[in-house]
């Protein structure tokens, strides 16, 4: 299989996470399928975080403000191999990262489609600019933790499902120490 058919393919898992097999991505989320995912979190030095504004041709929430990337995991491929992978395809940089957590949520979307994602959060340090490629990111921007929060509060329509839920369960836990 080669990266482009690969990138179509999501891994079905149970709720441990054991794999089930493969299916197209697209129907994966036609028919609400957990499936295994990662979210990437990068901070600079100021602990601030990058945000990514999704493209508006995405298939499902485009111009949304999110994580500083997320997709799914290749088969055979590690969590951290595959967040290295994204974020050098949708930002143009890549970096160490760390597996912190992992969750389980589910989000249906107003085009039919639904989220249903054994996801891994991801996080690593970036200080520079990144290179966005303009098929994946409409726009980015650092931003401090505690103005997301508020943001969020204040227009929950212009963040995505995932990074809301993920805010709001493991704001504590995305904290970064010094």
């Amino acid at each position: 299989m080669t990266n482009i058919s690969a990138n179509k393919y999501v891994i079905l898992v149970d709720e441990n996470d054991h794999e089930l097999g493969l299916m197209e991505k697209i129907e994966a989320h036609e028919k609400a399928l957990l499936h295994r995912a990662f979210s990437v979190f990068i901070y600079n030095d100021k602990n601030q975080l990058m945000l990514q504004q999704r493209a508006l041709t995405k298939y499902h929430t485009p111009g949304l403000w999110t994580n500083t990337c997320c997709s799914h995991q290749q088969q055979g491929e590690t969590n951290i191999q595959a967040g290295k992978r994204r974020l050098q395809e949708e930002m143009g940089f890549t970096t160490d990262l760390e597996e912190t957590i992992s969750f389980i949520y589910k989000a249906p979307f107003e085009n039919g489609l639904t989220e249903h994602e054994f996801d891994y959060i991801l996080i690593g340090r970036y200080n520079q600019t990144p290179n966005i490629n303009p098929e994946e990111v409409n726009d980015w921007k650092w931003m401090e933790l505690d103005d997301i929060k508020i943001d969020i509060k204040k227009n929950p329509n212009q963040y995505t499902e995932w990074f809301k839920i993920i805010f709001d369960k493991h704001y504590d836990q995305m904290k970064l120490k010094n």
